[in-house]
């Protein structure tokens, strides 16, 4: 796992914290071009195989902590089933053409979200143990449901796929990864972290909208 260098602080979330601005930020090595590296990882180069994985490895490692109900944690493990999806998204990067690194990261989250559910799915057709007597698992919500909602987050994910391409890359990598508006303006080829700034706060007011209906609903 790539570590922050001393001059970086973490926040309790785990994400990297700048110190002058307050916000998620990468060190200045990791921001070699996402397109690039995975040209190289399309002919073939291991290495660059090996920094994105070291590059997105621990951003989906937090993105999933909590996702999984407790049932489905018992039959695989979290960390296991994001590495596995990483592996296999980057065994896949021929059918995957990544202009920006945001659409990487969002590809990449989607990947990892249809691990999960085929998971839960598995795990609540599977019968377990419990004080000698059999019994089916119950489809209990997530960590991360019991505190958003399990209906919030259903219209949440309804919305965000009615966003254009540019806006659901915007909200995927402010609201669930954490990311530096410096970041997010360098991840999507944006001029500077006021223009990354006005994207997400305009992708927001546009998801806000998308979720009206669902919440009248």
């Amino acid at each position: 796992m790539v570590r922050a260098p001393p001059s970086r602080r973490r926040n309790p979330g785990g994400v990297p914290t700048n110190d002058a601005h307050g916000e998620g930020e990468f060190p200045p090595a990791d921001l070699e071009s996402t397109a690039l590296l995975l040209e190289r990882v399309r002919d073939g180069d291991g290495r660059a195989r090996e920094r994105l994985v070291a590059r997105f490895l621990p951003l989906l490692r937090r993105w999933a902590s909590g996702r999984l109900p407790a049932h489905a944690r018992s039959l695989a493990d979290t960390d296991d089933l994001v590495q596995v999806s990483l592996l296999r998204a980057l065994d896949r990067v021929d059918h995957f053409e990544a202009r920006r690194e945001g659409a990487f990261l969002a590809y990449l989250r989607q990947v990892l979200l249809n691990s999960l559910r085929d998971e839960i799915r598995r795990a609540a057709r599977r019968p377990s143990e419990s004080m000698g007597e059999r019994e089916f698992a119950s489809p209990e919500p997530s960590a991360f449901e019991q505190v958003v909602g399990r209906d919030t987050m259903e219209s949440y994910e309804a919305a965000l796929e009615r966003l254009t391409a540019a806006q659901r890359e915007a909200v995927i990598m402010r609201l669930e990864f954490g990311y530096g508006y410096a970041r997010i303006a360098e991840a999507m080829g944006r001029t500077n972290a006021n223009a990354a700034r006005m994207l997400v706060a305009r992708a927001l007011v546009q998801l806000a909208e998308e979720m009206e209906p669902h919440r009248e609903g």
